[in-house]
């Protein structure tokens, strides 16, 4: 007990000018004496350690969303797509266009054992820290990494079936984040069963998520955890629940629709176990655009949500539904994705979300020989015999023998782009860094 009576003092020291306590509090006969005294001390001295945990952590007041400085935060910054999550059209490929297509046409050129190679080397060296750094050094002050599901799972998933992949992979990145001063946003770019049916959810062409009780329990546990591990984690702004959830594309997606809200109530119950200290972010359907969706706007008290908009005008109308939905829920939202355009339009874009005092996360950070990002990775010379290979009809083990370049150019192109796509051998595309606003 007297070590807990130096301890409150020591506490009450460092909060209120270095007052001095007398020393006879120090004396276990003070506990006798004097228990109201005490019992206050220790009122006070939780109020003050819960205040300062608050401020910890960023908050919500209104449609602002408030750092833990006190003042309002504009979030600024890009997504580390296809690190994660990779995606075709990043890789030069088309109709082979999400993690499992791509992961089995290299397969059928190269083999399992030296596919697994390549994407164990590529979440080695497609974000490091010279990349986070250089993210800082322009004058952007965040990222959001979408991750896929099975990094949390026994599932095979980029060369591992490791369910702690996902928290050495993210550990590491906000370890660098918190070096540099950047903030973070996770998102759930691919859930369990998918919760858009295309390519981006790395999914079997529907949003089974909304149907399967099996693929909801898992899509909660998996938020529990992450939330459980990074509960105390200032660097963290928040949670992004489910990237873009169901597709335009489906004739029963109003019926679909219906299930977003309860399975996001769900994500956050589970998430408040844990964590009562981050933001729970939430999408609208169809592609994160759709907020009619909605009906019960305020059932956590540190929720926000996010929207996405491709090749739009660059005028006030183009986001005037979004900015109607956010008055009338008197919420922060912010754009979680937009860009894969031209430097003007990224410019004008930016500039009228600004003045809207909408947040942003432009797409994407880095990718395969195109300028619509930070940085680009410079194509390798053999690249290409991948990406007509991908285009050739595979539909039988006769075709792909058939289809199949020689082996050890397709590796030489593998390996090539794993040293190609390290930060100190990417090109900076200045004109792009410009147009969000920052400094090459």
């Amino acid at each position: 007990m007297q070590h807990f009576i130096l301890y409150l003092q020591f506490s009450y020291n460092q909060n209120h000018d270095n007052e001095q306590i007398t020393e006879q509090m120090k004396k276990k006969c003070y506990l006798k004496k004097y228990p109201i005294l005490i019992l206050c001390l220790l009122i006070q001295f939780y109020g003050i350690a819960a205040e300062r945990n608050k401020t910890r952590f960023f908050n919500i007041s209104g449609q602002n969303i408030i750092a833990p400085n006190g003042t309002n935060f504009q979030i600024k910054g890009t997504n580390l797509g296809n690190w994660l999550n990779p995606e075709g059209y990043m890789f030069l490929l088309d109709n082979v266009n999400s993690y499992r297509l791509i992961d089995q046409t290299l397969k059928e050129l190269v083999g399992a054992e030296r596919t697994n190679s390549f994407w164990k080397q590529f979440q080695e060296a497609y974000i490091t820290r010279h990349d986070i750094a250089y993210i800082k050094k322009t004058g952007l002050n965040s990222i959001r990494i979408p991750f896929h599901y099975k990094l949390f799972t026994a599932e095979d998933y980029m060369g591992y079936n490791n369910p702690n992949r996902g928290f050495e992979l993210l550990d590491r990145v906000i370890s660098w984040c918190k070096m540099e001063g950047l903030y973070v946003i996770l998102d759930m770019h691919d859930a369990p069963g998918g919760q858009t049916g295309d390519n981006i959810d790395d999914s079997y062409g529907y949003p089974w998520l909304f149907e399967n009780k099996n693929d909801q329990a898992l899509y909660c546990s998996i938020w529990s955890r992450i939330a459980k591990h990074y509960k105390s984690e200032t660097c963290i702004i928040g949670y992004d629940l489910l990237n873009e959830p169901i597709a335009h594309y489906f004739e029963n997606k109003n019926e679909i629709n219906k299930n977003l809200e309860p399975v996001y109530k769900m994500a956050i119950n589970a998430i408040r176990k844990y964590d009562k200290n981050h933001i729970v972010m939430l999408g609208g359907a169809q592609w994160d655009s759709n907020f009619e969706v909605f009906s019960d706007w305020h059932f956590d008290n540190k929720m926000m949500y996010t929207c996405h908009r491709y090749w739009s005008d660059t005028i006030q109308s183009s986001i005037q539904d979004f900015l109607d939905f956010r008055k009338k829920v008197n919420l922060p939202l912010y754009m979680g994705e937009t860009g894969e355009n031209k430097d003007e339009w990224i410019s004008s874009f930016r500039k009228l979300l600004e003045r809207n005092n909408i947040g942003w996360h432009f797409w994407p950070y880095k990718k395969l020989e195109n300028k619509s990002g930070i940085v680009r990775i410079i194509v390798p010379e053999k690249w290409k015999l991948i990406v007509e290979y991908a285009k050739k009809d595979r539909s039988s083990f006769e075709k792909i023998r058939n289809s199949r370049p020689v082996q050890s150019d397709v590796l030489e192109a593998m390996n090539t782009l794993i040293i190609n796509m390290k930060f100190e051998n990417c090109k900076k595309n200045e004109n792009y860094i410009k147009a969000l606003g920052m400094t090459p």
